[in-house]
């Protein structure tokens, strides 16, 4: 990846869904977003509920090497193949699911991985969210943005933002008008490069 702008024509997109349930609100939601992409713009889409990947064991720090499953070498080439990685995760305790997390706790084992360049690849692509909630405040879902932000501002990716949705029984979030409405136009936003709170006052990168 690389800093510059992306045309249509070189953007591919990457789904990957957190939740605990197939065909959840939250999935639900990204793909009424994907629907809106051009029909030339690639789309792969990972449920992390299957063949879930273990817990992550940080040996960053160790000696030896950690052993790579072929479910982990594949979310990791799907990872770095995409110029967008849309989070799609129901939000759980004011943050992602702990499928989500533990995908995300792999990317700092990436980090190490020697001629990877992980973070290098990273850098310029966009990092997206979606997310469903039963709570109507949508400021209950801070944590959340907060934490895709940030993941998005130490790799120098861009950060679109998080689609927003209200329910909790199955399908519900199909009666939120405004988050059906904000999914038509929700990849059309611009994604700024995302920066940690307080760079802009500071100018500090």
């Amino acid at each position: 990846m690389t800093t510059d702008r992306l045309t249509d024509a070189d953007r591919s997109f990457l789904f990957v869904l957190g939740s605990s349930r197939p065909d959840g609100n939250t999935e639900i939601l990204a793909r009424a977003a994907a629907e809106q992409l051009p029909a030339g713009v690639p789309q792969r889409w990972v449920d992390l509920a299957q063949d879930p990947l273990p817990d992550f064991q940080d040996g960053r720090h160790e000696d030896g090497t950690w052993p790579v499953s072929e479910r982990e070498e594949e979310l990791r080439r799907l990872t770095l193949e995409a110029t967008d990685i849309v989070i799609a995760s129901p939000l759980y305790w004011y943050a992602v699911s702990a499928n989500t997390k533990r995908y995300l706790d792999y990317w700092s084992g990436w980090l190490g991985v020697p001629g990877l360049d992980f973070k290098k690849r990273m850098a310029g692509g966009t990092l997206w969210g979606v997310t469903v909630m039963a709570e109507e405040n949508e400021a209950t879902a801070d944590g959340l943005i907060t934490s895709l932000n940030n993941t998005a501002a130490y790799l120098g990716m861009r950060f679109g933002g998080v689609l927003l949705g209200n329910g909790s029984r199955p399908g519900q979030v199909r009666d939120d008008e405004r988050a059906l409405t904000r999914a038509k136009t929700f990849f059309e936003r611009e994604a700024p490069l995302a920066r940690f709170p307080g760079e802009e006052e500071t100018g500090e990168r």
